[in-house]
């Protein structure tokens, strides 16, 4: 490998590095925005528990109540309250997978069932960091590794390339 493909390569793999290594500082920020949602969340779902048990209903039969209401608002803020809650409880989900998976694995379980919403506004906000925890040297390692393969592979497909094309040049017929 020549002195510039060498460059290129540890360029490469330094970036990869450095995008990696935010992986678990984007996972810890989506966490930090999930703990949020949550307790607004919360407010709203013990508050319609509440109102409910205060006319002697359980959450379900409160939400029965709407959904068979003649009237189509009350039936309208029924599915909507119903979708207020299944949010609630899968961002509840989320969050203890998230605190009980080891902080390397963390990214993953975000890819796996993130929600779109915490998710969209965790990357419009997001701010890199500094990759000091164990989990950060991880990724870091992974994304270096990734870029140096990727820009060596790139390297001898280039390579390749380039002989091909020398050998078609100066083949038989030339000269």
């Amino acid at each position: 490998m020549g002195l510039i493909a060498r460059i290129i390569a540890i360029v490469a793999g330094l970036a990869g590095g450095t995008i990696f290594s935010q992986a678990p500082e984007f996972a810890q920020q989506y966490r930090q925005r999930i703990g949020g949602a949550i307790d607004e969340l919360r407010v709203i779902v013990e508050d319609f528990n509440a109102q409910a048990a205060e006319h002697h209903l359980d959450r379900q039969q409160a939400l029965n109540a709407y959904a068979q209401s003649p009237d189509d608002f009350l039936r309208d803020r029924g599915v909507s309250m119903r979708s207020t809650i299944t949010r609630y409880e899968t961002l509840l989900s989320q969050q203890l997978h998230l605190g009980t998976a080891a902080p390397v694995a963390k990214p993953f379980i975000l890819l796996q069932d993130a929600d779109e919403g915490v998710l969209a506004n965790t990357w419009r906000d997001f701010v890199p960091g500094v990759p000091v925890s164990f989990a950060g040297l991880v990724w870091g390692s992974i994304g270096f590794i990734g870029g140096w393969v990727v820009a060596a592979l790139l390297g001898l497909g280039a390579r390749r390339l380039t002989r091909t094309r020398r050998g078609e040049a100066t083949g038989p017929g030339t000269g």
